[in-house]
């Protein structure tokens, strides 16, 4: 759970929602096979969400990418909470639309 949740510190720190995860998938991925496996999915996602967002940006230029951003902005903010849910309850989450980088 707090691998997902430790996204939400990319509100606050550029790039914390790759950061977090990265570390708690580093430091706990040989301890827990669960924690190693929800970790990863929250770093693929939150690195492929950082991508999609970058493209959203970039997009605003041509008007469509203001909406784009709000849509991709609300999707990550809802997903990552279900996955934390989904994680405490002890649930494996597979986020959709997810770039799988990091295996």
């Amino acid at each position: 759970m707090l691998a997902h949740l430790s996204a939400l510190s990319g509100f606050v720190i550029p790039f914390g929602n790759i950061v977090g995860p990265l570390i708690i998938w580093l430091v706990k991925r040989d301890e827990m096979s669960f924690v190693n496996d929800q970790a990863k999915e929250a770093l693929n996602f939150n690195i492929s969400m950082t991508i999609y967002m970058l493209v959203s940006l970039v997009l605003i230029f041509v008007v469509v990418g203001i909406l784009l951003t709000i849509v991709v902005g609300l999707a990550w903010l809802v997903l990552v909470i279900l996955a934390a849910v989904k994680a405490n309850e002890g649930i494996a989450y597979r986020y959709p639309l997810t770039l799988r980088l990091v295996k």
